[in-house]
């Protein structure tokens, strides 16, 4: 029986063979599952945040895009939102509106050709190192091309330490996170 809802002109199924064939892009598992990775990327960044460049946000975004794929650009973005809410609105929160689904992207492209664990460590490493020169980017149009340099410069030290300690982060969790994951996402599929 489909009943059309009269403003959207979207059917709605209520048969149940129906609900099960044609889902939605978000089921309730997956807001379920967002809510949490949101509080477990909060709580982590929370936790670390007094160590200047240590952080486990990487490797969670890191491990969540290997088991959900795209579908952990939401809980990135809700990530954000719950920062700019605790924190204010300021360039970084246009750094980190294109720096984390920028993760998520090459995370999805590595795990299409593996899981091994040295792909992730390099990535993760690669990245913390990077990371302040994808920052710059806002720098540009906000004070030119010296201003984003300059920035860039001043951060190189921290950007080394953020690379060195994301890289052993991944090498330390890596196998044990992924056999945790990897057994809550088979027992749930199968």
């Amino acid at each position: 029986m489909t009943v059309m809802y009269s403003d959207l002109n979207i059917p709605y199924m209520l048969n149940k063979e129906d609900k099960k064939t044609k889902r939605g892009p978000f089921t309730v598992r997956d807001i379920v599952l967002v809510g949490m990775m949101c509080a477990l990327l909060e709580g982590v960044k929370f936790a670390l945040q007094s160590i200047p460049n240590v952080e486990l946000v990487t490797f969670l975004i890191i491990m969540f895009s290997m088991y959900l794929g795209a579908k952990s650009l939401v809980a990135v973005w809700a990530f954000v939102g719950i920062e700019c809410v605790i924190w204010g609105l300021g360039l970084w929160s246009i750094m980190y509106v294109y720096i984390w689904p920028i993760l998520v992207m090459l995370t999805i492209i590595i795990h299409k050709y593996t899981e091994d664990k040295w792909a992730y460590v390099v990535l993760s490493t690669v990245f913390g190192l990077l990371f302040g020169a994808l920052c710059t980017i806002p720098y540009f149009f906000v004070g030119g091309v010296n201003t984003a340099i300059a920035w860039w410069i001043a951060g190189i030290p921290y950007d080394i330490l953020h690379g060195i300690s994301n890289g052993v982060l991944m090498f330390v969790l890596f196998t044990p996170v992924n056999k945790v994951f990897r057994r809550l996402y088979l027992k749930e599929f199968s």
